[in-house]
């Protein structure tokens, strides 16, 4: 665990981009108001891709929780799991 480097995903700013470019495509502002047709497996299409779109978010930070996340926290705890033996 100590080989690890210490990352702050909160730094690197291709992170927020990608954020900031989902949470927009989330919100249907870019469809017309009487966007309500054509329907997709029973929903009207902003909704459908309004809940691809969180599903898309949701893995995507589960993504970066994983691999991009790894901070200090960790490795006190470990040393403090030391000590205490």
């Amino acid at each position: 665990m100590k080989n690890k480097q210490v990352k702050e995903p909160i730094q690197t700013k291709w992170i927020w981009v990608v954020l900031v470019l989902i949470v927009l495509a989330i919100v249907p502002w870019y469809f017309p108001q009487s966007a309500v047709e054509p329907f997709i497996l029973g929903f009207p299409l902003w909704a459908f891709i309004s809940t691809v779109f969180s599903i898309v978010l949701c893995g995507y930070l589960s993504w970066l929780c994983i691999s991009h996340w790894n901070i200090v926290e960790d490795e006190e705890e470990a040393e403090r799991a030391k000590e205490v033996k």
